[in-house]
């Protein structure tokens, strides 16, 4: 009988309060992401969608349960072992960009492999970073700085950075927030084709649903707080 493979993420019994005795934002029972799963998390305003993609790639600790990404325990690792795992094995892109005001475009993207401990971006790296950038339509913009670009470019650096190490897990906050349906569509082709070529795990918070048939497994947190609301 051929061993069954273990999952990239596991999540039991998480839950998550802002302040102690108040009812949780996030109360997921089992999560289980095997290697190559694409998974999109949905869900109104307010739900915890956010608060759980922090939660599961570490950058946020939970109040109750454990979270295991790759063997690694997160839930009882130092801040500065997480960091280390997350620069390992995440590529994730905030909502909000978090790009370095003072780094080019070109030098955002090559964010990641300074914080993973390689040394000055070699040859194969920057021709990485070129090939994201062309495939995100950013190649014009790479020597800019983020205040010379579009929220759209800008969301396009930073979904570029995430890739650029080949991640085991691509977690991303509304990815296609500031872009038009068809810049979405082309974007999100990216991200999935990035993920097939590498077997990476997708974990994907957005708001639009018309992303969801590229998807194979969808998590509404709206529906698990009515369950919970009701029981």
């Amino acid at each position: 009988m051929t061993a069954k493979t273990p999952p990239l993420l596991l999540a039991r019994q998480v839950r998550f309060a802002f302040t102690h005795g108040q009812a949780p934002i996030v109360d997921v029972p089992e999560l289980c992401l095997q290697a190559g799963q694409h998974t999109a998390i949905v869900g109104p305003s307010g739900c915890g969608k956010t608060t759980l993609l922090r939660l599961l790639t570490g950058i946020t600790r939970p109040t109750e349960g454990s979270i295991e990404l790759a063997g690694h325990r997160l839930h009882t690792l130092s801040e500065a072992r997480v960091r280390a795992v997350r620069a390992s094995l995440v590529g994730f892109v905030f909502q909000r960009f978090a790009l370095l005001d003072y780094c080019s475009a070109l030098e955002n993207i090559l964010v990641p492999l300074r914080i993973a401990g390689s040394q000055r971006p070699n040859r194969q790296a920057r021709a990485r970073a070129a090939q994201l950038a062309g495939a995100a339509g950013i190649s014009h913009v790479l020597k800019r700085k983020p205040d010379r670009l579009s929220h759209g470019e800008q969301q396009r650096v930073a979904i570029c950075r995430a890739l650029m190490t080949r991640p085991r897990l691509i977690a991303c906050d509304e990815p296609t927030g500031n872009l038009d349906p068809a810049r979405a569509e082309s974007i999100l082709s990216l991200i999935l084709d990035q993920a097939r070529e590498s077997g990476a795990t997708v974990l994907l918070v957005t708001h639009d649903h018309a992303l969801l048939p590229s998807f194979e497994h969808v998590l509404d947190m709206g529906a698990r707080s009515r369950e919970a609301a009701v029981s």
